[in-house]
C-alpha cells in the first residue's frame, strides 16, 4: 500500500462532502440499492452523529478521501473503501488500526447482500455470531466478531 501514499489520518469536518460521496457510491454498489437520505442529511449525520459517538479515521490519497473507518474500542460501525480504490490494502491498514486500538473483541454489522464485505472480514478473522439486525435499508444483515488471541 505503500507504493500508492494512503494517509491515514484523523476525520476532519473539511473531508466531509468527499467522504459522504465515497461512501455513498461504495454502499451503492455494496449493497444494489441508492442511499435513502439527502446528501446533506448524510453529512449532518457523519458530522454531528457518528462524529459524536466513534472515533473516525479517513484514507487520504492527494488529498482525495478514498477510505474511512467509524470505531470504537468494542465496535465498527462504518467501513467503506472507494470503489476505485478496493483491493489495494486500505480496508486492510484502516481495520489493523482499529483492532490494535480494540478492548480485545470487535463486532460489527455487514448486509448479508455484500458477500465482499463477508469475505473481507472472514479473511481477517471475524466469525458470524448473529443475524437479522434491524436496519433502515430493511436488507438482512450478519453480525461479527473478532477476538484478539
Amino acid at each position: 500500500m505503500d507504493q500508492y501514499k494512503i494517509i491515514i489520518t484523523q476525520y476532519n469536518p473539511q473531508y466531509a462532502e468527499q467522504t459522504v460521496a465515497m461512501w455513498r457510491d461504495s454502499k451503492e454498489q455494496a449493497i444494489g440499492q441508492k442511499e435513502i437520505h439527502t446528501f446533506e442529511r448524510h453529512v449532518y449525520f457523519l458530522n454531528h452523529l457518528l462524529a459524536e459517538q466513534f472515533h473516525i479515521d479517513l484514507a487520504l490519497m492527494d488529498e482525495n478521501v478514498v477510505g474511512m473507518i467509524a470505531y470504537n474500542e468494542e465496535e465498527i460501525s462504518q467501513l467503506y473503501i472507494h470503489v476505485d480504490y478496493q483491493g489495494m490494502g486500505i480496508g486492510h491498514t484502516l481495520l489493523d488500526k482499529v483492532k490494535e486500538q480494540a478492548n480485545g473483541r470487535l463486532t460489527l454489522y455487514t448486509f448479508e447482500v455484500n458477500e465482499n464485505a463477508q469475505r473481507f472480514y472472514e479473511r481477517h478473522g471475524f466469525k458470524i455470531i448473529g443475524r437479522g439486525h434491524e436496519n433502515e435499508e430493511n436488507l438482512a444483515d450478519i453480525q461479527y466478531e473478532w477476538i484478539a488471541k
